[in-house]
């Protein structure tokens, strides 16, 4: 199998299903353009390239609540191609390539996010766990250390 990483915008919005065992997948398609320079030097969009996806258990769940179309993702996963025998011609085998996502995120080139750790339901955070037990809120400014000397800041350097 082979590893791939695409990044681009949904092209419809995630449809969670389950199987019969109970087991999340969520399909969706990215469409993927590049930027080419046109015989004057402008940038424009080339052809979009459209990729199927689907994600699966707590990865199928996230995706469906979380994006919608339009959104600008970035996928990793393996690419797999699939095969069937077409109904319309008898014998004939169909082909399709489909990435099974392992690793689903917003792009945040253009745009921001806000990121909301999931808690396995009934279960208590974890105290252990910093990102669970953490505030939202940056802490009051403290005075200086002794002997901080000048140009000393509580503000962090970005």
């Amino acid at each position: 199998m082979s590893t791939i990483t695409i990044v681009g915008n949904l092209g419809n919005e995630p449809e969670l299903r389950f199987t019969s065992s109970g087991v999340a997948v969520a399909k969706f398609s990215v469409g993927v353009n590049r930027r080419v320079r046109d015989d004057a030097g402008n940038w424009t969009d080339g052809p979009t390239s459209w990729h199927d996806v689907a994600a699966w258990q707590h990865l199928a769940e996230h995706v469906a609540e979380s994006l919608q179309k339009g959104t600008r993702v970035i996928v990793t996963g393996t690419l797999e191609q699939r095969s069937w025998d077409d109904p319309d011609n008898p014998g004939k085998k169909k082909y399709a390539w489909q990435i099974t996502a392992q690793n689903v995120g917003v792009d945040l080139t253009f745009g921001t996010a806000t990121f909301q750790k999931s808690v396995k339901s009934g279960a208590p955070a974890d105290p252990n766990d910093p990102w669970a037990t953490a505030s939202r809120t940056r802490p009051h400014s403290a005075p200086a250390p002794a002997g901080a000397g000048p140009g000393y800041s509580q503000e962090p350097p970005f």
